[in-house]
């Protein structure tokens, strides 16, 4: 049986090059492809492989001082869906150009967003309401198959565009109001919270463990609507058979949670149509 996990974590990392060799001979020992990130802030890893592979994997990082209680989160799939295994440095683990702006200790981001969990959030809504804010920490090609309901979906094609965002667009009209932050696992909003806050908003929330989490414990019958957009080739994932299209398809308007890119860049994919996509295909 296989699997895909997704895991980062926030914590300071002496020799980034040395981390990088480490996690290569350990990947490619136990038969796992995927892509690990290492920088002086930390790691951030999503990999594929034998269940039995990833148990040892997870085994050998809690065995570290700096890598146990990572939360893993676990999804179908297997190295399939990756064509090979990618380990680099990086200045960050995820592009914020925000190195600087971030605290980080044995404890993680110190000057981030209050951490939420799926009920915690829930009982957020309940006792605010509409003054709650879901603020998508994904990008716009991401956000099109899937978000929470009453999101500001920002207008970003990379995370280096939330700079931006966060000080002239939409969400910078509401810093008094309570934000929730949200993105796939977690990560980024672990940046853009603390991002935020140095900035003035006020009440900043971000969704513990990402969209994953919160599928895992709600699926579809809760406050997501639509399909999660993963960075490997399934593309996108539902979290039940409930799992709704939200998108509509570019030339016919059918719903569909189906995109193409002619170019093999992700922030130019569009919402086609599997029949559309045939139908339009440079080889017709």
């Amino acid at each position: 049986m296989q699997k895909i996990i997704l895991y980062y974590k926030f914590v300071p990392i002496k020799d980034p090059e040395m981390t990088v060799r480490w996690q290569r001979e350990l990947c490619t020992r136990l038969g796992l492809k995927g892509r690990i990130l290492v920088s002086p802030h930390g790691i951030n890893g999503t990999l594929g492989g034998e269940l039995e592979n990833l148990r040892l994997y997870r085994r050998a990082m809690s065995d570290t001082k700096e890598f146990k209680n990572i939360k893993y989160k676990w999804s179908k799939g297997g190295e399939e869906h990756f064509p090979k295994l990618k380990v680099k440095v990086k200045p960050e683990i995820v592009a914020f150009d925000a190195a600087d702006e971030i605290v980080v200790s044995e404890n993680g981001i110190e000057n981030g967003g209050k951490h939420l969990k799926p009920e915690a959030l829930h009982k957020l809504v309940e006792e605010k309401g509409e003054d709650v804010i879901f603020y998508d920490g994904r990008n716009m090609y991401e956000a099109q198959i899937g978000k929470f309901k009453n999101t500001i979906i920002p207008k970003t094609t990379t995370s280096r565009d939330f700079k931006k965002d966060i000080e002239e667009g939409d969400i910078s009209k509401h810093k008094d109001k309570p934000i929730v932050t949200y993105c796939t696992g977690g990560i980024r909003c672990e940046i853009l919270s603390a991002m935020m806050m140095n900035r003035g908003y006020q009440e900043v929330y971000q969704m513990d463990g990402g969209i994953v989490k919160y599928g895992e414990k709600f699926a579809d019958d809760g406050l997501w609507e639509g399909k999660l957009f993963v960075f490997d080739d399934r593309m996108q994932m539902g979290f039940s058979d409930n799992a709704k299209d939200i998108a509509s398809c570019e030339y016919c308007g059918k719903k569909t949670s189906h995109q193409v890119n002619s170019t093999n860049v992700r922030r130019k994919l569009h919402v086609v149509c599997q029949e559309c996509a045939v139908e339009h295909s440079p080889s017709n």
